[in-house]
């Protein structure tokens, strides 16, 4: 054979053949499926979120209430704030120790004086034996040298008569005499060492009475810190293990309200000024109040005044930390005066916003934000009257920009 068809037969052999291409792989119908049915779960899923009214937005809430009129006046002015305690003590112990008994829980009333807790006092008590048997030693001393001073004073009065009947050298009463003084002095000095025991006895029984913690005065216990077995200081180990309080004490009776009220409206409140408080929890009691001061300062950061309000009617029913509107009234009006009355329900003012124009609140309905529209009045203090909602209606305090009718919303208790 010629070498150039040696060299066409191998061409032909390397000649690929496009005519009856092989189909590897996943057919091309199955990809154009697949892709189908990821757009149709995209668009399911889709649907499903725009019913669910989307995610879910955080909102602070408050009710809408009448504002107080009548009786002791009319509210001049209305702001929020918190009940709290003006005595409330984390009872703790005077040393480092194991607790072998806490004898308090959550809601315990307890007494002036009485018993909380114990601490392992083995060592304390080992003390004031010792110092006790210290004294007893120091005073049994001091009876000998009494004893001695004594016979000592006894042998100087002879040896005086003695020397007068030239019995005994002038040296053996000298000698006599400088044993006196020198038992007195003995005693003296012994009598100190008494005192510095007994002071010793008190130290050991002070310590010892470190041991037992007593409640510093009549309250309620709100919280237990601590159990029998763990170790508990006055002053922090930095290890984690050690704690630095027992329980919680509240003086019910020391209860009084604390409100900020804005800047701007400071001058409508004073001292002794009749006010009206109603808790959160029970929105339908009225408490009667007064104002007890006003703190001279201000928070610059939120343009409010501190001002502490006195509850005239004491009740088991008001706690610490809840949350409470307090009215502040102005003196009624004389004899054929008319008070002004106050139309409309209390919101938060920053729960009134504009939406197209118009003056609207957002109605938390379940687990959604209902726009409602509303005839604005007047502002008290951070608190605004409006018209055009129903009593106890909850609305959102400070809508976001973007919050909009229908939208789901979690409420917030903080």
């Amino acid at each position: 054979m010629a070498p150039a068809d040696d060299k066409n037969a191998l061409l032909q052999q390397l000649h690929i053949d496009r005519t009856t291409p092989e189909r590897r792989g996943i057919p091309r119908a199955w990809w154009l499926g697949g892709a189908a049915l990821l757009v149709v779960l995209a668009a399911v899923l889709a649907a499903v979120w725009l019913l669910r009214g989307g995610p879910s937005v955080a909102v602070q809430v408050a009710s809408a209430e009448p504002p107080a009129q009548g009786g002791a006046g009319t509210a001049v002015l209305q702001a929020t704030g918190y009940v709290t305690a003006r005595r409330e003590a984390t009872v703790s112990t005077q040393i480092t120790g194991t607790l072998t008994q806490v004898l308090i829980e959550e809601g315990d009333h307890v007494q002036q004086g009485q018993i909380v807790a114990r601490l392992e006092d083995t060592a304390q008590r080992a003390a004031l034996a010792q110092a006790q048997a210290q004294l007893q030693a120091a005073q049994a001393t001091l009876i000998q040298f009494q004893a001695q001073i004594a016979q000592a004073k006894r042998d100087l009065v002879r040896n005086q008569d003695l020397v007068g009947r030239h019995l005994v050298s002038q040296q053996a009463l000298e000698t006599a005499s400088t044993q006196v003084e020198t038992l007195d002095a003995q005693v003296e000095t012994q009598k100190r060492q008494v005192k510095l025991a007994e002071a010793g006895v008190e130290a050991a029984r002070v310590q010892l009475s470190y041991t037992v913690v007593h409640a510093p005065f009549t309250g309620v216990i709100i919280a237990k810190a601590a159990q029998a077995g763990e170790i508990v200081s006055p002053i922090s180990a930095g290890g984690g293990f050690t704690r630095t309080g027992v329980g919680t004490i509240v003086d019910m009776d020391s209860l009084e309200i604390e409100v900020d009220v804005n800047e701007a409206y400071i001058h409508r409140v004073q001292p002794d000024q009749k006010a009206q408080a109603v808790l959160d929890a029970y929105p339908d009691w009225t408490i009667p109040a007064h104002v007890i001061a006003i703190i001279p300062t201000a928070d610059r950061s939120k343009a409010t005044v501190k001002v502490r309000v006195g509850i005239d009617q004491k009740d088991p029913r008001v706690l610490p930390d809840m949350g409470v509107r307090v009215s502040f009234l102005e003196e009624a009006p004389q004899a054929g005066g008319a008070a002004p009355v106050l139309k409309g329900l209390l919101v938060p003012a920053s729960a009134v916003v504009q939406r197209a124009g118009k003056n609207v609140v957002f109605v938390v309905d379940g687990e959604r934000a209902r726009e409602r529209a509303v005839t604005p009045g007047e502002t008290l203090g951070d608190l605004r009257l409006v018209e055009g909602l129903e009593r106890g209606t909850r609305v959102v305090r400070t809508p976001p920009a973007d919050l909009q009718d229908g939208a789901r919303v979690v409420v917030h208790t903080s």
